[in-house]
């Protein structure tokens, strides 16, 4: 068999682009390196390099957020945020104006007390409660449809990524992308939540922030003098001063703010991967409660939990040093901005060429320029813990593409439809980037009805060949010739329970209402969990509340509701008895007669249930699939049971017992 050079180290995506290490129950690691494949896949492995920083690999902010959000309005499903945003444009345009009249009030309300003009003061009063109560509901407007743009952000932000990660096969394979793909469960809870709430604030406060900025600039600019002075015998006059003081004054805090507070970026995503970390041990720990306290693995488990608290306190006081460091910066440029405005218009107050409400009108502009210019500053922390969340929220979306890239750019094996609705493996070897080969050339055909056992020594690679025919593991080379999807059911060890109710988990993956109340009690009666009919509608985590037996069980009343022409099963009875997996397997002689069966186990006497055993054996240039039929091997027909299975087919007429 000829191959093709495995790709190399791509310093594009930044690290190697041979298939991911195998994962799962059982550790399969094949030990031969003495063939081409193994050659390639052990050069790559070579070159696997520390996972690079976030930092270094990220893409420009700006180019991160137009992919984003150019994902969350394609298709048209972005309209209900344009209209939000446009709806709190108009709002904020609607306040720029009623704090510029606001201003002008401010010269007019001061003027009448430095004339100590009653009737003037008062009527400024009542102008100011209009002024007031325009502006207060402008402001009530725009936090309403502020709060709900942070839900519809949320809402299609979260949506886009479970598009992503959802995708066939893709959750299970994103597990091998390294760190920009770790901690699913952050990335779109948190870090959406993060992303949208500040996405929201801070895109609303600069927007804001440059409304005000425009119109007081000119206010400023009308209000400020010319101020003249010599430089070298030469008089130099500087127009609208007051305009040039705000912006260097603004530009000085800006800049000190961003060469202190830069640190912060990566602090807070520093200090947001430790704390999934934490999360993930805990909810680990409280999963495997049970397992824990039969080791009285208790102090062990306090150990490994005090370094990963250890591990968030250590990042946490690094981001509140530098909290700490910028507040120099942010709280002394709050506290002389209370006095730079009065000093910078006092010449001309004191001159006389201002009034005392012209001079508050100053005041004010100034105030409003240099809030516009410093909103920098003032919200560097919370610009920093939202460039964090983007940067979590964009790696994981790139860590997808990533996967396609590496998925298509590496040696695959090939899975397509089978002409004539079997299954066939044609040349399959299957890989790991340690050099390591699980199957090599394997080669057989499997036809509908035939029951097929695949038995072999531990890490042969019996489970990665189950991944690769459902398309999880698409690393190695070959092709796998299958019938329809829709004709094909996959039974693991451990059967996934769906969070819900148990009727859901019966029906799983098609919804609850698919089958009739009759149908569902009667699949649950024939597995022996008749005692669990009246429990179908109440909801629990049933796969804490079921033993591994029993959850079993459950696996095959959904094999019995979706009736599939094809089943696959790794492992499905290893914890059933010998009388219950009897009745279990004699599903397939009468409910699903003519169903066919590929099964891994090592359990006595399922080699009588099968027809024909297909074997896993390692030689030195990986494990090989060798093909000896039941029939040859005995004598006996591989259409009929032997007495022993007889006898248990009939012990599996009665009720299953449940104790398993």
């Amino acid at each position: 068999m000829r191959h093709e050079p495995m790709p190399d180290f791509d310093p594009k995506l930044g690290r190697q682009l041979p298939p991911p290490p195998a994962t799962g129950s059982e550790q399969e690691v094949g030990p031969g390196q003495g063939n081409t494949l193994a050659k390639e896949a052990a050069t790559a492995a070579a070159h696997h390099p520390e996972p690079p920083h976030a930092h270094e690999i990220a893409p420009s902010i700006l180019r991160e957020l137009f992919q984003l959000f150019r994902d969350m309005l394609r298709n048209g499903k972005g309209w209900p945020m344009l209209r939000l945003g446009a709806a709190i444009l108009v709002i904020l345009v609607g306040n720029m104006f009623g704090q510029v009249r606001l201003n002008q009030w401010n010269g007019a309300f001061f003027d009448a007390v430095e004339r100590r003009d009653a009737s003037a003061f008062f009527h400024q009063l009542l102008i100011f409660l209009v002024i007031v109560v325009v502006l207060l509901a402008l402001v009530v407007a725009q936090t309403w449809l502020q709060e709900r743009l942070k839900i519809r952000l949320r809402q299609r932000l979260t949506q886009v990524l479970l598009d992503i990660w959802l995708k066939p096969n893709r959750a299970y394979q994103m597990g091998f992308m390294g760190e920009n793909s770790a901690q699913p469960d952050q990335r779109m809870q948190e870090d959406c939540r993060l992303f949208s709430e500040l996405s929201t604030e801070l895109g609303v406060g600069m927007l804001q922030a440059f409304l005000l900025l425009v119109s007081f600039i000119g206010v400023l600019w009308a209000l400020s003098g010319p101020v003249s002075f010599n430089l070298g015998g030469r008089e130099i006059t500087i127009t609208g001063y007051m305009v040039w003081v705000a912006v260097g004054y603004a530009g000085i805090g800006s800049g000190l703010t961003w060469l202190v507070g830069r640190p912060m970026i990566r602090l807070n995503t520093l200090r947001y991967a430790r704390e999934a970390e934490l999360r993930f041990a805990l909810v680990r720990v409280n999963e495997s409660a049970e397992s824990v306290a039969l080791y009285n693995g208790e102090p062990d488990e306090r150990r490994n939990l005090d370094e990963f608290v250890d591990a968030v306190l250590k990042a946490s006081r690094r981001l509140s040093g530098g909290l700490a460091r910028l507040t120099w910066i942010t709280s002394g440029y709050g506290w002389l901005a209370i006095v730079v405005p009065i000093l910078a218009a006092a010449p001309d107050y004191f001159s006389g060429r201002l009034s005392f409400g012209e001079m508050m009108m100053v005041v004010g502009a100034f105030n409003q320029v240099q809030a516009a210019l410093r909103y920098f500053v003032d919200n560097f922390p919370k610009i920093a813990d939202w460039r964090s969340a983007v940067l979590r929220v964009a790696t994981f979306r790139q860590a997808a593409i990533d996967l396609d890239e590496v998925t298509a750019e590496s040696r695959k094996i090939e899975t397509g439809p089978h002409p004539k609705g079997w299954l066939s493996f044609e040349g399959v070897s299957i890989a790991l980037n340690d050099g390591s080969i699980l199957i090599e050339d394997a080669t057989a055909e499997i036809r509908p009805g035939e029951r097929v056992l695949i038995m072999g020594e531990s890490g042969a690679g019996k489970s990665t060949l189950f991944r690769a025919i459902s398309g999880l593991w698409p690393w190695g080379s070959g092709r796998i010739r299958i019938p329809k999807p829709e004709e094909m059911m996959f039974l693991p060890q451990r059967p996934y329970l769906p969070l819900g109710t148990l009727r859901a988990a019966i029906s799983y993956p098609a919804s609850p209402e698919t089958f009739d109340d009759a149908r569902v009690r009667q699949a649950l009666e024939r597995v022996g969990l008749g005692e669990f009919i009246e429990m179908l509608d109440r909801h629990e985590r049933w796969d804490r509340s079921l033993s591994l037996g029993q959850q079993q069980r459950v696996a095959f009343a959904r094999v019995l509701l979706h009736k599939p022409k094809w089943v696959f099963m790794d492992e499905a009875t290893s914890a059933l008895d010998e009388e219950n997996q009897a009745s279990m397997l004699a599903l397939f002689e009468n409910e699903l007669k003519g169903a066919s069966v590929l099964s891994i186990g090592h359990r006595p006497g399922l080699e009588e249930f099968h027809t024909r055993t297909l074997h896993i054996r390692k030689t030195r240039e990986g494990a090989i699939l060798l093909a000896r039929s039941r029939s040859r091997r005995n004598g006996r027909s591989p259409s009929k049971l032997g007495p022993k299975w007889i006898g248990r087919f009939r012990r599996s007429l009665k009720p299953a017992r449940s104790r398993a």
